[in-house]
């Protein structure tokens, strides 16, 4: 129980403790004189990181869907259709030939048989092309799982199907030898993944490196001095394909013009997905080091930047055509090609 009368609220006062500072309660403001304009000083390991986040992850053909499809059904139909109109016009035209005068039908004739050689020819390429692109991948697949389950027979079917598929490039002459001396020594199926890799593989590696860097070079050099972006821009799509061609053709795959088209979109897609270097000369100090940017012309810069464009394509390139991942050899590195594209850089006015 309260107290009857209650009791009236009281202010008191505590002491601040030995040694405790009291704040005033009306302090005068003054200036801070510390925050002066600063730099940002330039920071080696942030650099590298920054080299690092512009390697592209190894690129890899997606398994195509076999579903059915409303697109591929229309397109076949039309194919159909375009093939009946075309026979029935050669049909009518060789017949109406025939009644003009008979040498002109025979003649007709003739070129319609050439015609069709010519187009089965053609299909057949096509096919062997996209059988090729699909053996590569599926050594590549069969390599890796090899590789990682240490299955013997599995690895030796792997290499001998490499050697075959090499047998042609004559860098590989020397490891094909040597695997077919040591063919019964290697009992282990990493080891024999791993010395046909770097007994079939690095050599050729070496070649495809060579080709992305002289293709990266010469799109830096046109770039760099051409006086137009149009020019620029047919430039890096012909190197483009001609590099991604010529990739393929060093690793076995040979494609024909479909197989082309598709490993040329599974690059660029792979390239869309993993991001590209956008063209600034914020990003090329970061890529090619601090204070080399300075060096260097705004028209030279940009052909920099463009030379390491194709190059990562060179690399999605070679990770698309060679018959094994890098598992024992390093994969080439975009910090390899930068050094190679900006030694001899000529100091800008």
């Amino acid at each position: 129980m309260s107290d009857a009368g209650g009791r009236r609220p009281g202010a008191f006062r505590i002491d601040p403790a030995p040694g405790e500072a009291v704040a005033d309660a009306a302090r005068a403001p003054r200036s801070i004189s510390d925050l002066a304009q600063v730099t940002i000083e330039p920071d080696e390991d942030l650099e590298a990181e920054a080299t690092l986040a512009l390697e592209p992850p190894p690129a890899r053909l997606e398994p195509r869907s076999t579903s059915f499809s409303f697109g591929r059904l229309a397109l076949g139909a039309l194919g159909a259709l375009v093939s009946l109109v075309v026979g029935l016009s050669l049909d009518a035209l060789v017949r109406d030939l025939f009644t003009r005068a008979e040498w002109l039908g025979w003649v007709a004739l003739a070129l319609s048989l050439a015609l069709l050689f010519g187009v089965v020819g053609i299909a057949i390429r096509e096919i062997r092309g996209i059988l090729r692109l699909a053996t590569v991948e599926r050594e590549r697949r069969d390599g890796l799982r090899a590789f990682e389950t240490d299955e013997h027979q599995l690895a030796r079917s792997v290499v001998d199907r490499l050697s075959s598929l090499l047998a042609s490039r004559p860098e590989t002459a020397r490891g094909r030898r040597i695997l077919a001396d040591t063919a019964g020594e290697v009992v282990d199926g990493r080891d024999l993944v791993l010395l046909a890799e770097r007994e079939l593989l690095l050599p050729v590696d070496r070649r495809a490196r060579a080709l992305v860097l002289a293709s990266a070079k010469r799109v830096s050099i046109v770039t760099a001095v051409s006086p137009r972006a149009l020019v620029d821009l047919l430039f890096v799509a012909y190197e483009t394909v001609r590099l991604v061609r010529a990739v393929s053709e060093l690793y076995g795959a040979r494609p024909g013009t479909i197989g082309l088209i598709r490993l040329v979109r599974d690059v660029l897609a792979h390239l869309a997905v993993t991001g590209s270097i956008a063209v600034g000369d914020s990003l090329l100090q970061q890529v090619v080091g601090h204070g080399l940017a300075t060096r260097l012309s705004a028209k030279l810069g940009e052909g920099v930047v463009n030379g390491l464009l194709t190059a990562r394509v060179g690399l999605a390139a070679m990770d698309l055509c060679r018959p094994l991942p890098f598992l024992g050899v390093s994969r080439p590195r975009m910090g390899d090609f930068v050094r190679d594209l900006t030694v001899s850089a000529p100091k800008g006015e």
